[in-house]
């Protein structure tokens, strides 16, 4: 296991996504974010099925930051309740490995 994560999260703007992971990144929170769309999303939310266009935005970060990230996110997300997920980076490249946890712990 390399103790990274990739956390994933979408807004209905891209400016929007832009601006968390600006934020996230800042912060020290992830040591990276990129920001994909538009991408379609089809869903069942608060009992009806829709769909929408959305622009995720994806970070790299420690788990052990997740948390933070988490809580940032939810806290600054213009949506009242998010998706926020996070799954385990099994592999990585050393340097990759090593210059995201670097990044997350820099003073």
């Amino acid at each position: 296991m390399t103790g990274l994560i990739q956390v994933t999260t979408a807004t209905e703007h891209r400016d929007d996504a832009v601006a968390l992971a600006g934020a996230v990144v800042q912060a020290r929170l992830a040591a990276s974010a990129q920001v994909v769309g538009p991408v379609t999303s089809v869903f069942w939310h608060l009992g009806e099925y829709g769909t929408g266009e959305e622009w995720q935005a994806v970070f790299i970060t420690t788990a052990d930051r997740y948390p933070e990230v988490e809580k940032y996110l939810a806290a600054h997300h213009p949506w009242q309740n998010p998706q926020i997920t996070a799954v385990a980076i099994t592999a990585a490249a050393p340097a990759c490995i090593e210059w995201a946890r670097t990044a997350v712990n820099a003073e």
